[in-house]
C-alpha cells in the first residue's frame, strides 16, 4: 500500500486517474493505492461473501434482507473506502443505487488483511467506518487464518469475539448461520 506523494488534498479525480490494475481509497485527505489482492485473499473474501450473501441477500438458507456487496466503492463525505465486502439491511437501503459508488454507509463491513493493507484496514478505515456509524465491522487474516468480529458500541470498537483455524463461527450480525472457517483458507 503506498500513500500518494499530493501537495494537496486528494480528489476523487486521483482515484479515476489511477491505472485499472490498482484500488484507490481517500482517507483524511490523503490517495492510499493497493494492487489487486493476492489469491489467498480473494478466495477468502469470495468465499465468505458466497456463504453470507446465499443466505442473507438471497434468502437460501437465512433469513435474507440484506444487500452483500463484493468490493464496493463507497463516499462518505470527502473519504472513499473500499472494504472488501460490505453489507446493507434493506430496510435502510430499498435498492441498489445505480450509480458506480454509494453515499449510505453500511451496516457491516468486512476487510480481509494482507501485509501491505494490515494497518491502514485497521486503523484508518476503521476510524471512518465508526465515524459513520458501521454497526459491525469483521477482519479476516488468510495468512493467521484469523477472524475477529466487532461491533460499534458508543462509537468504539469491541471485540465481540476473535476466532481461528478450522473453527465453526456464528457471529454477529450474521449470527442465524454457521461459518466454518476452514472452507476461508487456501492451502
Amino acid at each position: 500500500m503506498s500513500t500518494s506523494p499530493l501537495h494537496r488534498p486528494a480528489t476523487y479525480e486521483d482515484i479515476v486517474a489511477l491505472p485499472r490494475h490498482v484500488t484507490g481509497q481517500i482517507v483524511d485527505g490523503e490517495l492510499h493505492v493497493s494492487p489487486r489482492p493476492a489469491n489467498p485473499h480473494a478466495s477468502a473474501s469470495s468465499t465468505l461473501g458466497m456463504d453470507i450473501g446465499s443466505a442473507f441477500q438471497r434468502g437460501r438458507g437465512g433469513p435474507g434482507g440484506w444487500w452483500i456487496v463484493d468490493e464496493p466503492e463507497i463516499h462518505l463525505g470527502r473519504d472513499v473506502v473500499v472494504p472488501d465486502l460490505a453489507g446493507w439491511r434493506k430496510s435502510r437501503l430499498a435498492a441498489i443505487p445505480p450509480e458506480p459508488f454509494f453515499t449510505l454507509a453500511p451496516d457491516w463491513i468486512c476487510e480481509v488483511l494482507s501485509p501491505s493493507t494490515a494497518s491502514f484496514d485497521r486503523v484508518k478505515k476503521m476510524r471512518v467506518f465508526a465515524r459513520e456509524a458501521v454497526g459491525h465491522a469483521w477482519l479476516v487474516d488468510p495468512a493467521a487464518r484469523t477472524l475477529e468480529v466487532y461491533e460499534l458500541s458508543a462509537g468504539r470498537w469491541t471485540l465481540l469475539g476473535a476466532h481461528e483455524g478450522d473453527e465453526v463461527v456464528r457471529a454477529a450480525p450474521f449470527g442465524e448461520i454457521e461459518i466454518p472457517l476452514v472452507d476461508l483458507w487456501v492451502g
